[in-house]
C-alpha cells in the first residue's frame, strides 16, 4: 500500500478545490424541491462547476460515467445516475455527491437532502449517519488508526438499531480520484493504518435502515439496499493536520 502524504503546498490546493465541491453543494441546496428531476439537477451542478467555478466535474466520462453529480434516492445507497425521469416527490431522501477537480486536485463531497416534508424515521436515518461523520472526523489526528473511525461509525449506527454498508468505503485522495488508504466505516479501534500528517482521505459513511446487505443494478453503477429499505450517507475530504485535522469540504453551515 503506497500513501502519498501531501505537502502543506499540495494541502493548500486541495483545500481550494474542497471549497468549491462544498460550494456547488450550497448552490444547489435551494433547488431540491418536490417536482425537480435529477438530471435538472445535475446539469446545473455541471453547468456552475464548468462555467462559474472554471473547474472540472471529476465524475463526467470517470469510468464511463456521464453525469455530474451521483444522485441517490430512497433506497439508492450511492452513485445513483441523475436521469430527466427521476423526478423527486415530497418526503423523498437524496444524497448528491459531487467531486471537483482544480488545477489537477479533487475535492470530494455529499449531502443528504429531505425533500418537502420529510418523514420522521426519514430525518432521524439522515441526522445519525451525520452523526456518524461528525463522530469519526474528531478521531481524526496523528498517530491514530484507521479501525477508531470505523469502529466508531459502526458503534454509533447499530446503538442507533440501524447497519454499516461493507461493500464500499473512502478512499485516500489528491491529484488521483480515488487512492489508498481505503477507509472502512466499519471496524475495530486501535487497528489498521496508523495516521501521519499529510494524509488526505475521505470519510463517507453510507447507513441502512434495514440490513447491510447491497445490489448492484444492471446500469454497472447503482447501487441499492438489498432489502429495498433507505440509506443515508455524508461525506467529507480530509486532511490530517500536526494537531488533529481539516476539513477540507466543509459547507458554510458546519463549523469544525
Amino acid at each position: 500500500m503506497k500513501i502519498n502524504l501531501k505537502t502543506k503546498d499540495e494541502v493548500s490546493k486541495m483545500r481550494v478545490a474542497g471549497k468549491l465541491a462544498a460550494e456547488v453543494l450550497d448552490m444547489i441546496t435551494p433547488h431540491v424541491i418536490p417536482g425537480v428531476s435529477t438530471g435538472e439537477l445535475d446539469q446545473r451542478c455541471y453547468d456552475y462547476i464548468v462555467n462559474h467555478q472554471k473547474s472540472i466535474p471529476a465524475n463526467v466520462g470517470y469510468n464511463g460515467f456521464e453525469k455530474t453529480i451521483c444522485a441517490s434516492v430512497n433506497q439508492v445507497i450511492c452513485h445513483g445516475i441523475p436521469s430527466e425521469n427521476k423526478v423527486l416527490k415530497d418526503g423523498d431522501i437524496l444524497n448528491i455527491d459531487v467531486t471537483v477537480i482544480r488545477d489537477g486536485w479533487h475535492g470530494d463531497t455529499s449531502k443528504m437532502f429531505l425533500v418537502g416534508k420529510a418523514q420522521p424515521h426519514n430525518q432521524r436515518l439522515v441526522q445519525i449517519t451525520q452523526e456518524c461523520l461528525y463522530k469519526a472526523i474528531k478521531l481524526v489526528r496523528p498517530g491514530a488508526f484507521l479501525g477508531d473511525i470505523g469502529a466508531a461509525i459502526q458503534e454509533h449506527a447499530e446503538k442507533n438499531y440501524y447497519s454499516v454498508v461493507e461493500d464500499y468505503c473512502g478512499h485516500g485522495i489528491g491529484q488521483v480520484y480515488h487512492e489508498d488508504p481505503q477507509v472502512l466505516h466499519y471496524g475495530k479501534a486501535g487497528t489498521g493504518l496508523q495516521l501521519k500528517e499529510g494524509m488526505c482521505f475521505t470519510i463517507e459513511p453510507m447507513i441502512n435502515q434495514g440490513s447491510k446487505y447491497t445490489k448492484l443494478l444492471r446500469d454497472g453503477w447503482t447501487v441499492e439496499t438489498a432489502d429495498g429499505r433507505n440509506s443515508a450517507q455524508w461525506e467529507h475530504t480530509l486532511a490530517v493536520t500536526s494537531t488533529g485535522v481539516e476539513v477540507l469540504t466543509k459547507r458554510s453551515e458546519e463549523s469544525f
